[in-house]
């Protein structure tokens, strides 16, 4: 979730093709992070009422639906976005990897925006192709004045949670956002600028420093999940609407905090 402008070229490795379609009229704020070739991969050209987002694509469609990206718009400007349908409409906001080239070193003006109660969700795939889940809801971000400090609620998944337990001393979970130019960790250097094999922290909401870290590039860190022992290959970050009531089996709400 730092950095939301840089995410979207890593999103691009993972679109599908779909059969070319006149992109004359395309207007999206984002549209540059896609190579002009690529335009002809926005699956929803010509819809005139853009969704908020892909779950409300998905519904808008029925529930049919297919992988891809979409034109929609959560603001002002509609921009472009991989949806993952199949999984029940979340939007991708970023799609990492050990080997790439996008950089995650953002500055505070790249910071993210303020997000209401959200439903978050972690994917993680490590080198033998074992893939981890983790889901928080509701997942929130408060506006700069807080310094875009992150509000998490229940957790579940078969990944462990990184961001609200503190398994290994850091908790992320209440942190404020820290860039490479805004120190507001707990420790008495500036987290985002230390480095690791040479590569920089880059924006997160870290403790004094990290259990997890998503926004350092070639570098996948979630506790004992993915880390330089147990490496992982890839990584997404996901959003879509939190649920208005959430059932819980008995014995497992283990903490909610906000």
């Amino acid at each position: 979730m730092g950095c939301l402008r840089c995410w979207l070229p890593a999103v691009a490795l993972l679109l599908l093709s779909v059969a070319e379609v006149d992109m004359e009229h395309l207007q999206a704020e984002n549209l540059n992070l896609i190579l002009p070739d690529e335009h002809n991969l926005v699956l929803n050209r010509g819809m005139r009422v853009l969704p908020r987002d892909c779950h409300e694509m998905l519904m808008t469609l029925s529930g049919q639906a297919r992988d891809g990206v979409y034109l929609i718009q959560p603001g002002d400007s509609p921009i472009v976005a991989y949806c993952a349908m199949q999984e029940g409409g979340w939007t991708v906001v970023q799609h990492i990897t050990v080997n790439s080239s996008v950089n995650f070193d953002c500055t505070w003006a790249d910071s993210p925006a303020a997000l209401d109660a959200i439903n978050w969700e972690l994917k993680l795939v490590d080198r033998d192709a074992i893939t981890k889940t983790g889901e928080y809801d509701p997942f929130m971000v408060e506006d700069e004045s807080s310094a875009y400090r992150l509000r998490l609620g229940l957790f579940q998944g078969t990944a462990v949670d990184a961001l609200t337990l503190d398994t290994e001393n850091y908790l992320h979970d209440n942190q404020r956002f820290t860039t490479k130019d805004r120190d507001n960790d707990n420790y008495f250097q500036n987290c985002a600028k230390l480095e690791f094999q040479g590569v920089p922290g880059g924006g997160w909401w870290y403790d004094a420093c990290a259990g997890a870290n998503l926004n350092r590039r070639n570098v996948i860190y979630w506790q004992k999940d993915c880390n330089k022992e147990r490496l992982c290959k890839y990584a997404w970050m996901m959003v879509r609407p939190s649920d208005t009531v959430k059932l819980i089996p008995s014995g497992d709400c283990k903490k909610d905090e906000l």
